[in-house]
């Protein structure tokens, strides 16, 4: 089956902002694919190229070598077909939480009754139903993220790509976001979204993913593990932690993930 998105063997190269001449290579020789209806994580140092490989798939970097295609496409631009959940706050603050998630609705040019209702109903599935008319000051964080999450998912993408999107949520907060994320994309009318999760969190990329992908340190960092995640589903985030089988997937990834993470550590106190 073709898969929803793929890379194959990309490297990507960046200019020197501070130091003309100089290059670095964030990534190379990646080869990784996303199923259609598959939720893969992707784990690894910081400053290994985790959010690169995202924006690889979104279309908003291209690869300095390699190709990146979408259900066998090559892809040229932005990709239409995949939403963005970022790490940081990606609300509008002028706008209310209705008005933040209809913004792409409008943008695509739906008509403002259906991109209400639309939005309306979002809002509804992810908790937020009573909070339409809330600006971002005036929600919590994981208030905020319902209505991130509602936002991406409106405009209803085949491939969501999602940047860390619950590392700011306090643990209790982030559990139950991870767990209506699981809820939403298990119970998709039209069938489970491919999802490409960066997280730096093993316990989370575990708990959410039929797949995890391990990159090395940088520079030039490339998968060094891929591990299938055999776990039943539904799962509950916290229940499923405590099973035997989950801790036997923790002790596997993290004997090839730690002396990568202990490389990155050390890369990140030399002075540059």
């Amino acid at each position: 089956m073709t898969p929803a998105l793929a890379l194959q063997d990309v490297a990507c190269t960046f200019v020197s902002a501070d130091k003309p001449g100089q290059r670095y290579t964030a990534v190379a020789g990646v080869s990784l694919t996303v199923g259609a209806g598959e939720f893969v994580s992707v784990v690894g140092p910081t400053g290994c190229g985790k959010s690169t490989l995202l924006n690889l798939g979104a279309g908003l970097l291209q690869p300095s070598t390699g190709t990146v295609s979408v259900f066998g496409a090559p892809l040229v631009g932005i990709n239409s077909r995949a939403g963005y959940m970022f790490q940081a706050e990606s609300l509008m603050p002028w706008r209310t939480a209705l008005g933040n998630v209809m913004a792409g609705l409008e943008f695509r040019a739906v008509a403002p009754a259906d991109a209400k209702a639309q939005a309306e109903d979002w809002l509804r599935r992810v908790g937020l139903g009573d909070f339409g008319d809330r600006y971002p000051h005036q929600m919590s964080g994981g208030m905020r993220k319902r209505a991130s999450l509602a936002q991406t998912l409106v405009l209803n993408p085949d491939i969501i790509l999602m940047d860390e999107p619950f590392s700011a949520l306090d643990v209790q907060t982030r559990q139950l976001m991870e767990n209506e994320l699981l809820a939403l994309w298990q119970a998709g009318s039209q069938g489970r979204k491919a999802v490409l999760f960066i997280t730096h969190d093993l316990d989370e990329a575990i708990a959410l993913s039929d797949r995890v992908v391990v990159l090395s340190a940088g520079p030039a960092s490339h998968p060094i593990g891929e591990f299938t995640v055999d776990l039943d589903r539904p799962r509950d985030v916290a229940e499923v932690r405590s099973t035997p089988r989950f801790v036997e997937l923790h002790q596997a990834i993290w004997a090839v993930l730690r002396d990568e993470v202990l490389k990155g550590y050390q890369q990140q106190l030399q002075p540059r």
